[in-house]
């Protein structure tokens, strides 16, 4: 049992895979009252969950489980002096602790929300505090809790956060807030940020395994009929498990493995001792290598169920052009899980223009033997190339990636393992996270959610990418193609000087200007821009701008 938290603790670990002004006031870190300014002179703090969303089993673990709460907190401190050695790694303590919504309402513990800690020691063989998760790491109260330094991915993480989608008040709330605390060793402030832990407990199959609910999801014996809704549709699921699988043939297994099952789920459950999904199933997510000849639990779910039919729906769940489809179990209707910049694009008759399976696949893809669940996931570079912005990722019904033709909008590759090009490992400008400056998987920046955008409209006055280099130089460097994915740098000496870097390197200006030089995308503004020219006086751009050779020339050969 102990290598199994021990595996639980790791691979829960690496998968759960900017103007604020100044400050020089004292603050503690105990109070909840106005959140700080965003940073100091000196120091910028990014901090940002790794996933967009984390998915709890909610209430109730006392039937089976699937997923812990398990909550994962990432942070860079950057020096913005110079223009080397910008990563604070030492010399400084990093805190989060629970933070106000825009609403006011706090979440500052978690062991009254649901029975997680009356059924650890059962599920994961590791006996619990309450509030304390499988990592070690505290649910976000009014007192600071500690970050720690990676050095393997150059950030700081507090892993492992038990937290729950309910404030204080009972309220469901699906972003609970936490405040990030940078200090230096004799504890002066040095910046602060403010971020979500995305949490929801929308993960569940009461559509069909709820009693009387999908005929064909109807157990042999009968529909269990438990007055708790969410003990019903649970052990509906053992029933109609054990209809189809004996584990009979598993139980020595799983008795030197530390669990002590009877002959079937559905009774082991009723006399008191939760399953463990991921014991039989393996899981990456979990870091279970279930057992042989038992596939694993993402494949097992998402191919059983590929060619269902929900209630009340003429679609089977593996269309692939119906996000509810992913939402009938994955957190979306309420949640709203997918709500960054490629969830909130519109097709012309406002139809979502990009679901679920535009990036992932249909079901069945996603089901399919031999994918690697949690490390087979789409990279940035299947739709941001050659100046294109693709509106899907995969080519094909098998979930295939487009091709990747260039690296400039491109994750790491074989990161965090061979064959995997993972976003929320990977780093670009500056050994940055791409996201501490881009945000989370399913929020990217600008997100939906209003406190998602927070931290970037304290940072730079505006919602959207870290994009003003003032966020982490108090200098900007001048360089002609070392900026973020090559750009140049922006500003006044830019528009003085780029016309003997523009006449000779016409092909490089295309690649964001557009093959026309007519602006594109690619050169659009984040903000609001001013620049005085000689020959055509001011220029004032609004946020938004396709930025042209043509604002100003005739085209880019006129001089």
């Amino acid at each position: 049992m102990k290598k199994l938290i021990l595996a639980v603790s790791i691979t829960l670990t690496t998968l759960f895979g900017c103007g604020g002004g100044s400050s020089t006031s004292d603050d503690s870190g105990g109070d909840n009252g106005d959140i700080p300014p965003i940073k100091t002179d000196n120091y910028t703090l990014l901090a940002w969950n790794d996933l967009g969303m984390h998915c709890v089993d909610g209430k109730d673990y006392s039937v089976f489980s699937i997923l812990p709460p398990y909550n994962d907190l990432k942070a860079q401190l950057i020096l913005k002096e110079g223009n080397i050695d910008k990563h604070v790694t030492s010399g400084v303590t990093i805190t989060y602790q629970s933070a106000p919504s825009l609403a006011g309402d706090l979440n500052t513990e978690s062991a009254s929300k649901t029975n997680f800690w009356d059924y650890a020691l059962q599920l994961f063989a590791v006996k619990l505090n309450d509030n304390i998760g499988l990592a070690g790491n505290m649910t976000p109260s009014t007192a600071p809790q500690p970050l720690a330094y990676n050095n393997q991915h150059a950030w700081w993480e507090a892993d492992g956060i038990p937290i729950m989608n309910y404030d204080d008040n009972g309220k469901k709330n699906y972003y609970p807030m936490v405040k990030v605390v940078a200090r230096d060793v004799v504890g002066n402030l040095l910046a602060t940020a403010q971020v979500v832990l995305p949490v929801s407990d929308e993960m569940d199959c009461q559509q069909c395994h709820a009693s009387n609910t999908h005929i064909n999801a109807t157990p042999k014996n009968g529909w269990v009929n438990n007055a708790d809704p969410l003990k019903d549709f649970k052990l509906n699921i053992l029933r109609r498990h054990d209809d189809k699988h004996d584990i009979s043939h598993y139980l020595q297994a799983l008795q030197a493995n530390g669990y002590h099952y009877s002959s079937s789920l559905y009774e082991t459950a009723i006399q008191g001792t939760p399953i463990l999904c991921a014991i039989c199933h393996q899981s990456n997510a979990l870091g279970t290598n279930g057992f042989n000849g038992i596939p694993p639990l993402t494949t097992a779910l998402h191919a059983l169920h590929a060619n269902v039919t929900l209630p009340k729906s003429s679609l089977t769940l593996n269309d692939d052009n119906n996000r509810d489809s992913c939402y009938a179990c994955h957190p979306g209707a309420t949640t709203e899980c997918l709500r960054g910049a490629m969830g909130k694009a519109k097709a012309p008759d406002g139809s979502p223009l990009i679901e679920c399976q535009s990036c992932h696949g249909n079901m069945s893809a996603v089901g399919q033997h031999g994918r690697n669940g949690w490390f087979d996931e789409p990279d940035c570079q299947s739709c941001h190339q050659a100046g294109m912005r693709h509106t899907t990722a995969v080519i094909d019904d098998a979930g295939t990636l487009r091709p990747a033709l260039d690296k400039r909008f491109a994750t790491n590759d074989n990161t965090p393992l061979v064959g995997s090009n993972l976003y929320r490992f990977s780093r670009g400008h500056g050994e940055m996270q791409c996201s501490a400056c881009h945000g989370s998987t399913h929020a990217i920046y600008p997100s939906s959610h209003e406190e998602d955008n927070l931290q970037s409209i304290a940072l730079q006055g505006h919602s959207g990418t870290i994009a003003e280099c003032t966020v982490c130089h108090a200098t900007p460097p001048w360089t002609t193609n070392q900026g973020p994915h090559g750009m140049h740098s922006i500003g006044q000496r830019w528009v003085d000087e780029h016309k003997e870097y523009a006449e000779h390197n016409t092909q490089s200006c295309a690649e964001c200007h557009g093959a026309d030089f007519r602006g594109s995308f690619l050169s659009k503004t984040f903000s609001a821009r001013s620049f005085m020219t000689e020959e055509w006086g001011d220029k004032n751009f609004s946020a938004g701008h396709p930025i042209s050779c043509y604002d100003c020339h005739n085209g880019p050969y006129d001089d």
